[in-house]
């Protein structure tokens, strides 16, 4: 097949400009659907223009939360938009389906970097999290990936662990999962330029890292969101410091220019929320349908970083956002678990040794489920499946149908069945336990009740109950008063969740309203919350249980911190699979709770 002849800067942005590409600089901010739904990498041959330009690819993914298999129910897709406005959902992801997408992207590139802006690791499915995301950083070294930004999640398990994943060895716990197999680590370098040792100031990883092709160098700082100590257990960001992110960013892209690296590439776990869901929406003029902390970062962010590629919301995007000079730079983001990939074009300048800002573009591609697999990812998850199978397909409840973590109002029916597992087990450690409060970001999953795998439908596994609950928390129970009981109910919507409100999910007996047409805490309508029909008494104490992460003030909830008469419990999960196992069979399957234990006024 003969080569494509190559064109000139002029003719390719004017083709992209035609195919809907979002180009910085540009009026239009999305790719219409046909664009969105072409081949990647289908752009002939890139390389060399004249001997002073080169053409530069950046694909990136974020938050893939260790989903190797295709994600199921509403995280396995995505929302397209049509150009009447009509949508659709479109089933997307799985690791194999992923390295396919980056692979064929890659042809005809060969400039091409592959980067991440965190969460690649932690709540993870069980066949990852099982065996402490080892299988995720080998699916990563196996599809490519060049440069990872650390997010809240890669803390989970503490600083030493993550420096595990980056330069490998056996688990200090639970060792090597099969024998003369040690774990090798990650290929790729894994930043935390904003995360230093408070006792000595110094980053916990490399801050930054140069990618070097035949001369061609592009730097690539990573940062987490300077509020990850408010997201993570305690123990998990122990003895760290979270630094502002723009301001961190600003250090060390002058620190690379000093160095003759001009060409900087922003990797940020910190998002935004755009007023469509749809991954090929329009980003409206200068990004002004997207909200949410990226907006100020980025037009805070040194105008040296010629992109922000970020993550955290889960929600795609891309938007071109004014730098502090005035001037449009791309900010992207690729919803999650691999449903998505960004792909950026630009042109690289050899004398300026800087990217052309005015020829960036981007777009969010689709990983269809309809392409070949790519057969070394499906070697690397089976071998992972043999490993977890024994555990994996255990029954541990039957549902009837869906029950589901419906973000889309403050109470969901799979919210309200977490909480009542939770009660059940500590009522088990303390008879007298009133209520139980659990927080929605610790439900990363939907009991689904199509099977997953062989078991049959409306079958519950033990993998499926891992996935909604990854953590490893335990339940704890508190004692708490009763006006204690209510500041925490107003943490939900007034201090650190004042802007973006998490409505903790409650155990049956607890009601109350929440009146959306207030303000603050206002919004929790005081007089109306009742235990059991009971008016909640100021000076009561009540015994309270939470999994260990919301008892230690995690998610903004300070008050649940200050309970006295701690209790620790068992494992979270286990709380969840005991109560399905009590109150479910195969013939007497337990549908949705109806979620109606918040009365909302909008």
């Amino acid at each position: 097949m003969s080569t494509p002849p190559k064109r000139s800067p002029l003719s390719r942005r004017l083709t992209a400009a035609a195919a809907g590409l979002l180009t910085v600089g540009a009026l239009g901010a999305a790719m219409p659907a046909a664009a969105q739904n072409a081949p990647s990498g289908a752009h002939g041959d890139r390389g060399e223009h004249n001997g002073r330009t080169v053409d530069l690819q950046v694909l990136a993914i974020n938050d893939f939360h260790g989903n190797l298999e295709p994600p199921t129910g509403s995280s396995g897709r995505v929302t397209h938009q049509h150009p009447d406005g009509t949508t659709e959902q479109i089933d997307a992801g799985g690791a194999e389906y992923l390295a396919t997408s980056l692979r064929e992207a890659r042809k005809g590139n060969p400039y091409s970097v592959t980067v991440a802006p965190g969460d690649i690791v932690g709540a993870s499915p069980l066949l990852s999290g099982l065996f402490h995301d080892e299988p995720t950083i080998e699916a990563m070294n196996a599809l490519g990936m060049d440069v990872v930004g650390v997010g809240n999640h890669e803390f989970d398990e503490g600083a030493a662990e993550l420096k595990r994943l980056q330069k490998g060895g056996c688990h200090p716990e639970d060792g090597c999962y099969d024998e003369g197999r040690t774990f090798g680590g990650a290929d790729f370098p894994i930043l935390a330029a904003n995360v230093v040792d408070e006792k000595t100031g110094k980053p916990l990883m490399a801050p930054y890292t140069v990618k070097k092709m035949k001369g061609v160098k592009v730097g690539f700082i990573g940062v987490t969101l300077e509020g990850t100590p408010d997201i993570v257990s305690a123990e998990g960001v122990k003895g760290l410091k979270f630094l502002d992110e723009a301001e961190t960013i600003d250090k060390y892209t002058e620190e690379l220019r000093r160095k003759g690296v001009n060409a900087v590439i922003a990797l940020v776990h910190e998002g935004g929320t755009p007023a469509s869901s749809a991954y090929n929406a329009d980003c409206g003029k200068d990004g002004g349908r997207l909200s949410g902390p990226i907006v100020d970062i980025a037009k805070r962010t040194n105008a040296g970083v010629d992109a922000l590629i970020t993550g955290h919301t889960h929600q795609p995007y891309v938007c071109s956002i004014p730098d502090p000079r005035g001037e449009d730079r791309l900010v992207t983001s690729a919803a999650s678990f691999g449903r998505l990939f960004t792909e950026l074009n630009m042109e690289y300048d050899r004398r300026t040794r800087d990217i052309v800002r005015a020829s960036v573009q981007g777009a969010n591609r689709v990983v269809h489920r309809n392409q070949e697999k790519a057969a070394d990812l499906t070697s690397l998850i089976d071998y992972w499946k043999g490993l977890a199978a024994p555990v994996a397909g255990r029954p541990i409840g039957w549902i009837s149908e869906d029950i589901t973590a419906d973000r889309t109002r403050p109470e969901s029916p799979l919210g309200d069945l977490i909480a009542d597992a939770q009660l059940a087990h500590a009522r088990k450690l303390d008879p007298e336990a009133d209520l139980a409060l659990m927080n929605p970001g610790g439900i990363r999953a939907d009991l689904v009740y199509a099977a997953s795998g062989a078991e049959g439908d409306g079958v519950v596994t033990y993998a499926e109950g891992f996935t909604v609950q990854p953590f490893s928390n335990t339940v704890n129970l508190t004692t708490l008063t009763g006006e204690q009981l209510l500041q925490v109910l107003r943490e939900q919507v007034s201090g650190a969740n004042e802007a973006s409100p998490k409505i903790l999910q409650i155990s049956s007996g607890l009601t109350y309203t929440l009146d959306l047409t207030r303000s603050g805490a206002d919004r929790i309508v005081a007089d109306s919350v009742r235990l059991n029909g009971e008016p909640i008494d100021p000076s009561a104490s009540y015994r309270v249980a939470a999994n260990s992460f919301l008892a230690g003030g995690g998610d903004g909830f300070p008050t649940l911190a200050q309970g006295t008469d701690p209790l620790v419990g068992g494992d979270d999960l286990a709380a969840l699979q005991d109560y399905l196992t009590a109150s479910s069979s195969a013939s007497a399957p337990i549908g949705a709770p109806a979620a109606d234990r918040i009365t909302v006024v909008r």
